[in-house]
């Protein structure tokens, strides 16, 4: 009988702390660091403080939703409060709702939390990831507008398009108090 309990309450504790190291719950808190924004054609980046703040949103119909806030320089100048909502049961597909009617799509892909979309004739893939102690953050835009097409259009040499990187930002933020 005792073993029997210890084995149970093993498994349990086993099983709450496997899903508390889950995204994002390992992941919630402030955290801080410097956006560097490398614009194609330009040497230097731009550098802008960043902010990331994920906190789960304690309300009984809110299990799976979260706060996704990031700040650009100051709160004054650049605060998008988002929230981050969870879109299947294995904690794969994410959505960020911008709470303006964009919702953008984002999945767990090999320990990344990414995401693609086309805005302004611009497509932006983000990459979001913990290593170490650190947040690391990447945004690549891409023109949505092919600058070349090659290739034959045949199965051997299939139409290929190419398009324009304008800009790559990246940052790796620190947990804050």
């Amino acid at each position: 009988m005792k073993y029997i309990l210890l084995v149970t309450v093993l498994f349990s504790f086993s099983a709450n702390a496997q899903q508390a190291l889950r995204f994002p719950g390992t992941w919630k808190g402030n955290w801080k660091g410097e956006l560097e924004w490398f614009k194609t054609g330009t040497a230097e980046p731009e550098k802008i403080n960043m902010e990331l703040r994920i906190r789960a949103v304690s309300t009984p119909d809110s299990a799976d939703t979260w706060t996704w806030q990031i700040i650009y320089g100051s709160e004054a100048e650049d605060n998008r409060p988002y929230k981050l909502i969870q879109k299947d049961t294995a904690g794969i597909h994410w959505a960020i709702d911008e709470n303006n009617g964009i919702v953008l799509d984002q999945y767990l892909v090999a320990g990344k939390f990414s995401g693609a979309f086309t805005v302004m004739n611009s497509t932006i893939i983000n990459s979001y990831w913990m290593e170490g102690n650190k947040l690391h953050v990447e945004f690549y835009s891409i023109s949505a507008k092919p600058v070349n097409t090659t290739g034959k259009g045949t199965e051997e040499s299939p139409s290929v398009n190419s398009y324009k990187v304008g800009s790559y930002q990246k940052a790796v933020l620190l947990r804050s108090k």
